[in-house]
Formats: structure tokens, sequence, C-alpha cells
């Protein structure tokens, strides 16, 4: 993918430089691996834990690129016509009463490839969001929980990551001037197949060490107090090691400590932590399994 801030993409270093402008903090791997993607126009599959940054690293890349950031979020049953494109129906109905209404004034007969041929023009068609990638220069593409799709979707996948181009028969192939940047994510909810992965370069995600995790707090919750960011990140650390339910993201530290800035807390005690508790366990039973546990983890 070219970008006409060629500084931006010179090197990994000068990525995560880039990155770390928008608050997000990369390690050496993964800047790696996205400066790998932008260099060599391959998707850039990302498979790891709910929670470990996977979509936020697409939008802080279409925010470095100055490119526009198109989702499309998967899920069970997607099919092509959701993610490619459709007909505006509709509109294709308004428009052939529209010409037989005017024939009809005139005492005229439609001419029926005439009429097919007005009904599949480009003015009807909607561009779904690999459609829309394709278009637009410069974009990220973020496939977003791939693995929640079925096979059949991925095996679509795997020639529009391939050809970046597609083929609508009434229209003819639409390719792409400049290829988007690709993201996929999985939460590995179950394997995606090897030909999609072959396709793309892999980067595993896992959960921030403490020290980088206070690195984030800091860089998007500026004035946290040193020693709540501390405490929070050492807390969220051990909640992720009690076997719960949902362990908590990236996403659910930055809540929890700005849910502790807001009701004034400066830094993590018992009552603080019950009272905020919502902003980083997300089911009931983890909830309650913490709260009987509070003490020993904040000791921790």
């Amino acid at each position: 993918m070219n970008h006409p801030d060629a500084a931006v993409a010179a090197s990994p270093a000068a990525l995560a430089t880039a990155l770390r402008s928008t608050g997000y903090l990369a390690d050496d791997g993964l800047a790696t691996a996205a400066y790998l993607a932008m260099q060599m126009n391959r998707p850039l599959f990302c498979e790891g834990e709910p929670g470990t940054g996977k979509t936020a690293l697409a939008q802080a890349l279409a925010q470095v690129l100055g490119a526009e950031l198109i989702r499309l979020q998967c899920h069970d049953g997607i099919d092509a016509s959701q993610a490619l494109y459709d007909w505006d129906f509709p509109r294709q109905l308004l428009h052939l009463r529209a010409m037989e209404a005017a024939a009809s004034a005139g005492n005229e007969k439609l001419d029926a490839d005439a009429v097919e041929a007005s009904l599949y023009d480009r003015r009807f068609l909607l561009a779904r969001p690999i459609l829309r990638a394709l278009q637009t220069t410069p974009s990220v593409l973020l496939i977003d929980e791939v693995d929640r799709a079925d096979d059949e979707f991925e095996a679509f996948l795997l020639e529009v990551l391939t050809e970046h181009a597609v083929t609508i028969p009434e229209i003819g192939e639409i390719r792409a001037e400049v290829p988007p940047l690709v993201v996929l994510t999985s939460n590995r909810t179950r394997e995606v197949h090897d030909a999609l992965k072959r396709r793309c370069l892999y980067l595993w995600l896992d959960h921030p060490d403490i020290t980088r995790e206070i690195e984030i707090l800091h860089s998007r919750l500026p004035g946290l107090p040193e020693r709540l960011a501390a405490e929070v990140a050492g807390a969220v650390r051990a909640l992720r090691q009690a076997d719960l339910i949902k362990p908590p993201g990236v996403a659910e530290t930055l809540d929890w400590a700005r849910a502790l800035q807001l009701v004034g807390a400066t830094h993590l005690d018992v009552d603080s932590a019950a009272a905020t508790l919502g902003a980083v366990l997300k089911y009931r039973e983890d909830a309650d399994r913490v709260r009987k546990q509070l003490d020993t983890l904040l000791a921790s």
C-alpha cells in the first residue's frame, strides 16, 4: 500500500512511532508485521484473545496512514452479498415505473434489453465493505472476527484477497487501483483454514505485560496518577489469571481506570474496586466471584 506520507512506513521503528502518536503502543514484532504487510501488499492476519488490541490496530493504522477505515463485521451466516455488493431494488423499481409511465404517455413500446441494462447501472449498485475498500484509495479494510464466518465465506475471501478485484456480472470487473491494507482478526473460536492464512502475514497478539499496560494507561488517560495506573494494571493482570468466563482486555483496563477517575479514586481499594467492577467484568458470575476475593486480589 503506497501512501503519500512515506515517512510513516519508512521502517518498522517509524511506523511504531507513528502508531504511538495515536495512543497505540506497538512492540517490535507487531510494528514489523504491520510494516511488512504494507510493503508486501499482503493481508495481516491478527489472532489472539478478545481484548488484545486487534481491532484497535486496524483503527490506528488507518489513522496514521490517513486512510478510510472500512469495517466488515463477520457473523454466522454472512454471505458474499453482505460483504461485496447488492442492488438497490426499491430504486430500481421506481426507475422501472418511471420508464413505463414515460413510455405510456408517449405511446411507445419499451425495449426489454434497454430496460434491463438501465436497471443494472452503477447508480443502483450498493457497495458493501469489500467493494467500497477496492474503490477507495487509500483505505484500510478490517475483516473483523473472520472465525465467526463459515467455510464458504472463507473461500470467497481467498479470491478477493489474492486478486484485489471482483467481478459483477452486470457490470464487469472492478479492480483496486491501489490495493487496500487488509487486516483480518480472529478470536480463535475455531481454526481458520490454512489456505486463507497462507495468503496473509500472521501475527499473534497477547495481552500486554504490566509495564506496557501501564504505558497504555498513561498514553490514553493523561493525568492518571502513577499509583492508580500501576494498581489497575496489576489487578487486571490478576483477573486474567483467575479463570473467568470473560477475562478483561485492554479496553476494559482503560474503562476501569477511567471509571475510578470519575468517582474520585486516587488509588485502588476494596470500596472503589467494588463500586466500579462493572467497568471491567461483564458477567454476573465473574463479578460475584471476584467481589468475594477482592481483598486477596488487591493484595496480589
